[in-house]
């Protein structure tokens, strides 16, 4: 199995070993650190995606590699090649030799991945050959975003699959869209049910490029597994937990982090070893928002592979904790709340009994006087969202109006031409992005987010625009390198977003990394609003709409009233990073540039 140099970000090409974590020869556990590499945008520890022996390590600390590169090769037959106790470095006459041992372990993976044979939910089975199989994971949708629920299978088992064709859509806290196949083939076993709630990673199909299929009964017969011995029944594989595709997350980073210190600090307490179980960094995360300490984390049963806790697990081991001490009167809530880091989080909120409200007992109605609707997927996602954004950040808002007469009438006489000779409808939003674009780049901690007690200044700008998708739904999809594109092509990219948000066709990499957003209520007539801080990033602008009022101005030193089209800008921002001083400044920046338009900059 080749071990390549992962891509740990949009604009990233090439990353640096910096730390073997396993030699040649070394036994390694799936999960397990092999090594780790820096980038331009992250260090950070790769782990193993299977059982296996490392039989060969292609480059040495200190290299750096482009992105696909193969760096390793992992024998997943267990077996140790000939050459397990050699030293990474070789003398160049060994070169044949290294390439003959290659093409040895090489053709013991492709053996041993023939012979891994799963079970498809219908009666039909696939047969893999050694690049047979391509698992189709649950991709990550958003920085902070750990889950995805599969909402509709577009494919059934056994279904012939085009390359871009959809095969499932998923739906998140920040998106609903149709996950395409990545290769032609047939789709050869769903392992994730409709409606089902999963990690980020996980696997939730496997595709067969062959094709080929076989019966049950044959596979059984004919299949062997890696000690020879025949197989007497399928393997059904129900649940398979890997790590976030995006090992950049700086959430999840610092949860994994944090865990870690606090499992160190466990062991040398105990003086016990168990603490080898792998944890997700989603349950890491409840684990450390709901207060659960390591000894407590050890305790809870995993029902997900090789034992592993999963969501639901420690959902539930959360939901029994909470009612050994129900509360018994008003004084109580408080008290769930003292319990927990974060007071008003999503779910402390669920431990509170449904009789009980933060006022007191909850009124009772009866089911004529009022309707009960579910929250859908979507509208359960932001709720937990904005809490977590809550929770983190320390908001802060300041507004300042705008005067845009000069804009409001280069509209009023040019929008229909450009309209007609570029296509697209010009609006407010893209002379707000550029004004903003260039306020970032004379504050450039507005562009920035926390990493613990460390500053992570971006040198980069993806712009998010909020888009209101029906019924009830936001999105936040970013313009990417937004500081490289004009007035125009801002109104090209912000078109382009919000026509493929509302039509589910976004990617992973279109809500992706984003660095600072804008979100306008203003189309919808309202005046003023304070919008909440899209996590990681440390401040969001709010557009108001344009409204003509009347105003002070100075003539030849006479003060006189004028009517001038003005707009109300709000920003909300993380007074952890941004003060007052830094936030009015950057405000002040937006509407200087908007009161000083020229045409010249069109």
């Amino acid at each position: 199995m080749d071990i390549i140099m992962p891509k740990m970000g949009e604009s990233v090409n090439e990353g640096t070993i910096i730390k073997w974590h396993k030699n040649k020869g070394d036994a390694v556990k799936r999960d397990e650190v092999i090594f780790e590499i820096s980038t331009d945008k992250v260090d950070t520890e790769i782990p193993s995606p299977a059982d296996g022996v490392l039989s060969e390590v292609k480059f040495n600390e200190g290299d750096t590699v482009a992105v696909g590169t193969v760096v390793a090769i992992l024998n997943t037959s267990g077996e140790a090649s000939t050459k397990n106790k050699e030293t990474i470095s070789e003398p160049a006459h060994h070169e044949e030799e290294i390439k003959t041992e290659y093409h040895e372990v090489k053709k013991q993976v492709d053996e041993t991945v023939h012979a891994e044979v799963v079970s498809m939910p219908a009666a039909a089975e696939i047969k893999s050959g050694s690049n047979d199989l391509i698992e189709l994971t649950m991709p990550k949708m958003g920085e902070s975003v750990m889950e995805g629920t599969i909402i509709k299978w577009h494919k059934k088992v056994g279904d012939t699959v085009k390359k871009d064709e959809t095969v499932f859509e998923i739906s998140t806290d920040k998106v609903d869209t149709e996950v395409p196949s990545p290769a032609n083939g047939v789709l050869a076993q769903i392992l994730i049910g409709e409606q089902e709630t999963v990690e980020v990673g996980t696997v939730v199909a496997k595709l067969s490029v062959s094709g080929t299929v076989i019966s049950k009964d044959e596979i059984i017969t004919k299949t062997e597994d890696l000690s020879g011995s025949q197989k007497k029944e399928p393997v059904f594989v129900k649940e398979g937990i890997a790590q976030p595709a995006a090992m950049h997350d700086n959430f999840a980073r610092t949860s994994i982090t944090e865990y870690e210190e606090v499992k160190a600090e466990g062991s040398e307490k105990s003086g016990s070893n168990n603490g080898s179980r792998f944890l997700s960094p989603l349950v890491m995360n409840i684990a450390r928002k709901e207060n659960i300490s390591f000894e407590e984390l050890e305790k809870i049963n995993g029902t997900g592979l090789d034992g592993r806790v999963t969501k639901k697990d420690i959902l539930s081991y959360i939901e029994t904790r909470s009612k050994t001490k129900p509360p018994q009167n008003q004084s109580s809530v408080e008290e769930i709340k003292k319990e927990t880091p974060h007071e008003q989080s999503y779910e402390a909120v669920k431990a509170v009994p449904a009789s009980y409200t933060a006022s007191g007992v909850q009124p009772v109605y009866s089911s004529h006087e009022v309707e009960r609707i579910p929250m859908d997927n979507v509208r359960q996602k932001i709720m937990q969202h904005m809490i977590n954004s809550r929770d983190t950040s320390v908001h802060v808002s300041a507004m300042i109006e705008a005067d845009v007469t000069r804009i409001y009438r280069f509209l009023k006489a040019n929008r229909d031409e450009i309209q007609r000779k570029q296509g697209i409808k010009l609006t407010y939003m893209p002379f707000v992005a550029h004004a903003c674009i260039k306020a970032l780049k004379e504050f450039p901690l507005v562009n920035a987010t926390v990493d613990g007690y460390t500053i992570v200044k971006k040198k980069f700008i993806n712009l998010g625009i909020a888009v209101a998708v029906e019924p009830n739904g936001l999105i936040v999809p970013n313009i990417k390198n937004a500081d490289e594109k004009n007035i125009i092509g801002l109104a090209r990219a912000i078109n382009d977003i919000a026509e493929r948000a509302r039509t589910k066709r976004l990617t992973p990499d279109d809500i992706t990394n984003g660095t600072f957003s804008i979100t306008n209520y203003g189309i919808f007539g309202t005046i003023f609003g304070t919008p909440i801080i899209n996590q990681p990033e440390v401040a969001i602008l709010g557009v108001g709409t344009v409204v003509k009022k009347p105003v002070v101005v100075e003539v030849e030193g006479v003060d006189t009233i004028a009517i001038k089209p003005t707009m109300a800008l709000t920003l909300t921002h993380d007074h952890r990073l941004v003060d007052g001083m830094l936030g009015g400044r950057f405000l002040k920046s937006i509407k200087d540039t908007l009161e000083s338009f020229s045409e010249n900059e069109i």
